[in-house]
């Protein structure tokens, strides 16, 4: 699995200069934890014209990429299914409607227990310095029901996951949406948006054959 992600470099900025902070955007082997490529955004660009560069550059065959809500793009996920690759997408409200048609369906799934709905559930609880995570996710296929839904390359599922954090009194919810090219398994989709949160994060990751464009 690749896990695309955009960072900030800190201490990268320049005030007396006038230039601001490198942005740079890496590309994660998230089963090795190694660094497989990294592209600089250009000071008058975004991530989503630095991603596609990256991507060229990758050999995305046969695996899964994962990125967040700022590469959920429809020629990023065409440019994933062309090169023989599936994606895990999220999704926020920079995609139109697409966001809120998501989060409609699985409401509705929800309020009628999912009834007469194929779909499927995974949960995992994992607890650590009086710290429980509570992961729950559900995944569809019902996306014909999408508007728009065909301007994404091989949209097969879409997922939803719920995450529950507790800490001593304190208790945290969260609710994410993602599109994928993968079939509706929640537990392989559920490990995918897993992996994606850890690696970037992970302080073992090396560097190694890696690809650097400026």
């Amino acid at each position: 699995m690749i896990a695309i992600d955009g960072k900030t470099l800190r201490h990268s900025y320049d005030n007396a200069n006038g230039k601001g902070a490198i942005q740079m955007v890496s590309a994660w082997a998230t089963a090795n934890r190694l660094v497989l490529g990294q592209c600089k955004v250009e000071s008058k660009s975004n991530e989503i014209t630095a991603i596609p560069k990256l991507l060229k550059m990758l050999e995305v065959k046969g695996c899964i990429v994962t990125i967040d809500a700022m590469g959920t793009q429809t020629k990023i996920a065409q440019q994933i299914v062309g090169r023989g690759g599936d994606y895990v997408l999220a999704l926020k409200g920079n995609q139109g409607n697409l966001c809120e048609d998501v989060e409609q369906l699985f409401a509705h799934a929800q309020a009628i227990n999912f009834a007469g709905i194929k779909h499927d559930f995974h949960q995992t609880i994992d607890k650590g310095h009086g710290r429980i995570e509570i992961r729950r996710c559900w995944t569809m296929e019902q996306t014909e029901f999408l508007l728009g839904g065909e301007k994404w390359a091989k949209l097969t599922s879409i997922c939803m996951i719920k995450a529950e954090r507790r800490l001593k009194d304190k208790t945290e919810y969260e609710t994410l949406y993602y599109i994928s090219s993968l079939p509706s398994n929640a537990q392989k989709l559920s490990q995918s948006v897993r992996s994606h949160w850890l690696i970037p994060h992970s302080a073992g990751c090396r560097r190694g054959a890696l690809v650097h464009a400026s």
